[in-house]
């Protein structure tokens, strides 16, 4: 196909809050060798977005100064090298950046079919939660069956889909949400039991059940202390954010008393082998699952590309459950 020359897309005037996000025209990317270019029909509205807009997130060098991290669309343009993905494919696609855009390039190796019974809206939400909750939970986390599985906001849509997941590979599964309604959507989705972090404590519940064999966290601050408290002996905690900030007071005596194990990664700045090794994990164990309803992604709310800034608005306002999708055509 004839590509335009210029597209329509969102930028970061400056750093600020939502409003800081506005309309404007960019030249439309080319593939480079192992690149594919996608006419994106919607992208996901993640975390990162909202911090790279503040400021506080910088993309790599490499990447487009738009936000975005996740996309799914049509495959319009292939570069060099490219073997298994061809012009015309529907694919979602973990981005390096410029997903709040009407093209957007990525690694070839970061692209997955989008999963039989699923349509680009919600194909749109599976990368960047899914690279992520696979990565930590299992791969980094190494969850297993009847293990003792803690993940705190469980309502977002890194929750909704850790819960699924833990929950389909046979863990018991306990997550923390905000609100009757969000500990309601947990257990909807496989959570055995909700805490309702404003009126229970989750240090108390985990230990009255053995202790938690694994806690996925996204909030640090005081809950890194807590979290410690909360494992079992031998337990392992995965830090993937800061929504608390990064800096506290830890006794790491309990650490080395009960062989507590302490580890995190960020997704973005990973090489494109190990987010092409992700790739391959998921559409080898996870894909069969969505395409056999037995995993799906939670979406809360679509909104069209030049509302990008009330997308931010709803998310950062903390009431949304599961995925926050922009419609670009």
């Amino acid at each position: 196909m004839t590509l335009p020359a210029t597209m329509r897309a969102v930028e970061i005037s400056e750093p600020g809050g939502p409003s800081v996000l506005k309309l404007t025209e960019r030249p439309v990317p080319r593939p480079g060798p192992g690149d594919i270019l996608i006419r994106l029909a919607y992208a996901g509205v993640n975390r990162p977005d909202a911090l790279q807009r503040a400021g506080l997130y910088a993309p790599p060098p490499w990447a487009s100064d738009l936000p975005g991290l996740e996309g799914a669309g049509e495959v319009v343009a292939v570069g060099a090298d490219v073997a298994d993905v061809a012009v015309g494919d529907n694919v979602c696609a973990l981005l390096p950046g410029g997903g709040y855009a009407e093209y957007a390039v990525a690694p070839a190796a970061h692209a997955l079919p989008v999963p039989d019974g699923l349509g680009l809206k919600e194909a749109a939400c599976l990368p960047e939660t899914f690279f992520t909750v696979w990565s930590n939970v299992f791969m980094r986390g190494g969850l297993q069956a009847g293990e003792r599985f803690l993940v705190h906001g469980g309502s977002s849509g890194i929750g909704t889909t850790a819960i699924q997941l833990a929950n389909v590979f046979g863990a018991r599964v306990f997550a923390t949400a905000g609100n009757p309604e969000k500990c309601a959507a947990c257990t909807g989705l496989g959570a055995e039991r909700a805490i309702n972090y404003r009126e229970e404590d989750f240090v108390e519940l985990l230990r009255a059940e053995g202790g938690a064999n694994l806690i996925l966290d996204m909030v640090g601050g005081d809950y890194l202390p807590r979290n410690v408290k909360a494992l079992a002996d031998e337990g392992r905690l995965v830090q993937i954010a800061f929504l608390q900030g990064p800096k506290v007071s830890l006794n790491f005596a309990q650490v080395m008393m009960r062989r507590l194990t302490i580890t995190g990664s960020t997704l973005r700045p990973q090489s494109d082998l190990a987010k092409a090794h992700i790739a391959d994990e998921l559409r080898a164990r996870v894909w069969p699952l969505i395409a056999a309803g037995r995993v799906a992604p939670v979406m809360d709310s679509v909104f069209p590309l030049d509302r990008a800034a009330d997308a931010h608005g709803r998310m950062e306002a903390g009431q949304h459950v599961g995925k926050i999708v922009l419609h670009i055509y």
